[in-house]
């Protein structure tokens, strides 16, 4: 945690979502993102589960993520609807792709485009890493988003050597960052890298015969001859100087004036270790790919070299900023924020690439790193639930809450009174309000809490009452329950207490109870809508103390 209290944070999600639902305005100062397409490339499957079977999640995250269907079109209408110029690149685009997967790519893109341009600083940058498949449509995509004007950089980075003849074409290898600003006045941090080998044998060409330093000479001569205050004898010498007589003398005593031999010109040593180095221009043929060997192999498809990132962070942010990654993978962007003292926000709609960055974090910085950032998250599969479970059982219940839209009974931990969540409902012909009582566990139930929660419904005149738990419930937990009556509505008998598995709600099952469409009050909706309660909440209240958020 950081002086000010703030927490970096690791989001599982969709990055759509989580930007509107968390993030505010204005306040990250540097966005970069990695996201996943590749025409000939298969992101469907990442890892395993322990058994060798496919990650039910992760082939829910990226089957047909990019494939022009119902939800790629909704996404579509939704952006044209949103953005003038925007709609204009986007309709112009499907006229010319159609309802191509590219198109889809790139309709599923805008939205969280715009969000990202949100929740940027004025000062801020944005780099989105892709390759020559579909950067030219990203550009333009960027273009209508952040304006042409705010267009800065597209770099090339080498990220392979070419292998074997390339006999219909030049070898593809390389891939394109895109950099834009969200205003002109953006942060720039010059960078730069040594001077190749060529370059210093021709240019630094002495060496200290004391110290071993190379050096080369540099004119101290002033090209402005109207300059009398500069004009004197140094050295035997009378010209027109670039410093006072008095800083000559003094870089003299310091050992950085050559003079040939009596008479000659003097010059100033430059030494080659003080230099900065060659600035980076747009073209990176210096950082190396992540090898099969390497140690920084994390065995992530897309993983790219941590000194790529850091250039990136360095470049575009300063110590103590706040750095974004809406498609954080195996973290590195995490890492590297980490590495050079900045905060950090990351977001990856994979339980397993989350788990990923946390024993990376771990493994690079210690158990203690674990206290300075917190996972927010919702599993998508029963192996991702029981991890949440085991590692934060308070946000496993909120998440278990959101899948039957369900009202949070207490925002902080502590005594409940049995009530784990609400829901609310409406019937008859005054609109009577009605409630739902919940309870969670994630270990396993009993008896004892199918009669605890019975009690608890009686006490509060609730309508019903739902125990949600990871495991299935004993037969006898279902004769309890039985026992416990029905509740009559205008839609019929609905059992009094009810027993759903975490299974059965990621399938699709339900609580029982009268479907009043449009009526009931769901947390997640007012959350959205005002931004009031939970970790959106407190992430307002964090951009206000930096000042983003008036």
């Amino acid at each position: 945690m950081t002086e000010n209290g703030w927490k970096n944070k690791l989001y599982y999600g969709d990055n759509l979502f989580v930007m509107r639902e968390y993030i505010a305005d204005e306040l990250v100062d540097l966005i970069y993102l990695d996201p996943p397409f590749n025409s000939d490339a298969s992101y469907n499957v990442l890892f395993k589960e322990h058994d060798g079977a496919a990650a039910a999640a992760q082939i829910k995250a990226f089957e047909d993520t990019w494939r022009w269907d119902e939800n790629a079109v909704r996404t579509y209408e939704e952006a044209v609807e949103r953005d003038g110029r925007l709609a204009d690149v986007l309709v112009a685009f499907r006229k010319m792709l159609g309802d191509s997967n590219m198109m889809a790519y790139i309709a599923m893109m805008a939205p969280p485009l715009l969000e990202m341009r949100r929740v940027l600083k004025p000062a801020g940058s944005i780099y989105l890493h892709c390759d020559p498949t579909a950067s030219h449509y990203l550009k333009m995509l960027l273009d209508a988003v952040f304006g042409p004007r705010l267009f800065v950089n597209e770099i090339i980075w080498k990220r392979i050597s070419a292998k074997g003849l390339a006999f219909t074409r030049f070898a593809r290898d390389h891939d394109v960052i895109l950099r834009y600003a969200k205003g002109e006045g953006w942060k720039w941090n010059p960078q730069y890298i040594s001077h190749d080998a060529e370059y210093i044998r021709k240019f630094y060409k002495y060496v200290d015969s004391e110290t071993g330093r190379r050096y080369r000479l540099a004119d101290l001569t002033n090209p402005n001859k109207n300059r009398p205050h500069l004009t004197y004898e140094f050295l035997g010498v009378k010209r027109v100087w670039r410093w006072t007589k008095e800083r000559m003398l003094e870089a003299r005593k310091k050992g950085l004036i050559f003079q040939k031999e009596p008479g000659a010109v003097p010059a100033l040593k430059r030494y080659l270790d003080e230099q900065e180095g060659t600035p980076v221009d747009d073209i990176w043929l210096d950082i190396v790919p992540i090898q099969a060997s390497s140690a920084e192999r994390l065995g992530y498809p897309t993983q790219k070299p941590v000194a790529l990132l850091e250039r990136i962070v360095r470049a575009s942010s300063n110590e103590g900023d706040l750095v974004f990654d809406p498609f954080c993978g195996c973290g590195t962007t995490i890492d590297a924020a980490q590495k050079l003292g900045r905060r950090w926000i990351g977001i990856d709609i994979t339980h397993l690439a989350i788990s990923l960055i946390r024993h990376r974090l771990r493994d690079t910085y210690g158990e203690e790193i674990e206290c300075g950032y917190q996972v927010i998250g919702e599993p998508t599969s029963v192996p991702d639930a029981r991890v949440l479970a085991e590692q934060d059982p308070f946000q496993f219940q909120w998440w278990v809450l959101s899948l039957v839209g369900a009202r949070p009974a207490e925002q902080k931990k502590g005594a409940d009174k049995g009530i784990d969540g609400r829901l609310y409902f409406h019937i008859g012909g005054k609109h009577e309000t009605q409630q739902v009582i919940i309870s969670v566990k994630s270990g396993k139930p009993n008896n004892a809490h199918v009669r605890e929660l019975f009690a608890v419904v009686t006490r509060e005149g609730a309508a019903l009452g739902a125990l949600i738990s990871m495991h299935a419930p004993t037969k006898p937990m279902r004769a309890e329950a039985a026992e416990a009556g029905t509740f009559e509505s205008p839609w019929g008998k609905h059992a009094k207490i009810q027993i759903l598995t975490i299974s059965d709600l990621l399938h699709g099952k339900k609580i029982d109870m009268p479907r009043t469409a449009g009526t009931n009050v769901t947390f997640k909706k007012a959350r959205r809508r005002q931004g009031d309660g939970g970790e959106q909440l407190v992430l307002r209240e964090e951009a206000a103390e930096y000042g983003t958020v008036e």
